[in-house]
Formats: C-alpha cells, sequence, structure tokens
C-alpha cells in the first residue's frame, strides 16, 4: 500500500479534529476553568467516538458496510435528546454559576460527546473521501485496521495541539471573560445540532414507514 494514502489519511484525521464544532468550543470553554488537564481527559474520551465513527466512516467508503438505515436512525435519537440535554443546560446557566460542559467528570462527557456527535458519521465520510480518493484501488477490507492506526495517528497530533492552544493564557482569559456568552453559544449550538439530528432520524423512520 502506498505511503501516501497513510499520510492522507492521518491528515483527513487531524482535519476532522481541527474542524470547529460544539466539541471545539466545549474543548477551550472547559480547559478556560479548569485548565489544560481538564481539556486532555475530555478530548482522550472524545477519541473513543472518534475512533468510532471512523471506522464505520471506512466501512462505508470501502464498501463492506451492512449496517442498515435503521441503526444510523437510532443513533440519531440518542444523539439528539443528548444534545438537546446538553444545550438546556448550558443556556440556563447563569452569570457567577457557568459551568461549563463537562467541568465535573471530563473523561466521562468526552466519552459520550464523542459517541453521540450526529455529525461525527458524515464529516468522517465526506473528509476521509475527499483526501483518500486518489488512492481507491487500494482501499480494502485488509488495509483498514492499518487506515485507522494512520487515522488515530492524525487525531492525537490534531488533540495535542488543541489541547496546548487552549491553555494559551490569552485564550484562557478570554473565554473567563466571556464566559457565559460562550457557554449559551455552545449551548444554541447543541441545541441546533440535537435538533436536526432528531428531524433526520424521524424522516428516516417515516420514509420506512
Amino acid at each position: 500500500m502506498s505511503y501516501g494514502l497513510y499520510l492522507m489519511t492521518a491528515l483527513a484525521g487531524a482535519l476532522y479534529v481541527l474542524s470547529p464544532g460544539p466539541a471545539f468550543l466545549a474543548l477551550f470553554s472547559l480547559s478556560a476553568t479548569q485548565g489544560r488537564p481538564a481539556g486532555a481527559r475530555f478530548v482522550s474520551g472524545h477519541l473513543i467516538g472518534d475512533l468510532f465513527w471512523t471506522a464505520l466512516a471506512f466501512a462505508a467508503i470501502i464498501g463492506v458496510n451492512q449496517l442498515g438505515p435503521t441503526l444510523f436512525d437510532l443513533l440519531g435519537l440518542g444523539c439528539g435528546l443528548y444534545l438537546c440535554y446538553l444545550g438546556a443546560k448550558a443556556l440556563m446557566a447563569r452569570e457567577g454559576a457557568v459551568a461549563p460542559v463537562g467541568a465535573n467528570r471530563p473523561l466521562m462527557t468526552g466519552v459520550l460527546f464523542g459517541l453521540t456527535n450526529p455529525k461525527a458519521y458524515p464529516v468522517s465520510v465526506a473528509m476521509f473521501t475527499a483526501l483518500t480518493a486518489s488512492y481507491a484501488s487500494a482501499l480494502s477490507w485488509d488495509a483498514a485496521p492499518f487506515l485507522l492506526l494512520a487515522a488515530l495517528v492524525g487525531f492525537v497530533i490534531a488533540d495535542i495541539f488543541l489541547v496546548w492552544a487552549a491553555g494559551l493564557a490569552p485564550i484562557r482569559r478570554f473565554f473567563l471573560r466571556h464566559g457565559l456568552a460562550v457557554t449559551r453559544i455552545v449551548g444554541v449550538m447543541f441545541v441546533a445540532f440535537g435538533a436536526k439530528s432528531l428531524v433526520d432520524a424521524g424522516r428516516g423512520f417515516a420514509s420506512r414507514a
């Protein structure tokens, strides 16, 4: 297999992590109030979700994905409900009592958020397809474990960079100074993503009814 395929897979993994989204803001808010160790625990937990969705993405890209649409609709319902719950909590935050998502249990919150991120599957499919398209002939089920390992390398490198950036003094000051506003923005994003996930799942069930 071409080393270029490994390199593109690792790059796709890094870009996937670096793409701004709810988890991106959650990490920076958490690191601002709890420090880099809490942020590191959050992304470590989130990594489990990254690997899970990437494995499904590779299965779809390679063409051996035999999971029915019902499974993804059920996952969509779980994603939507969980994100709406997190968003509601963030929107109800008050001045002087701002607690970013994951402040109490950053590792477990990262795991749950990584596994219930509704955009993870389509984004990972799009990202890895775009950057590995020129190596389509080398994509096979036998190569999948090595591709997943290459993606993991990209994930880890990007996570290290984000945790480092989130702990920088100017960035921490910004998130601390505007903590309530950022928390509510994160809440709006959570609710929006959650609502879209619920709508998409509902349409999926309705189309097969």
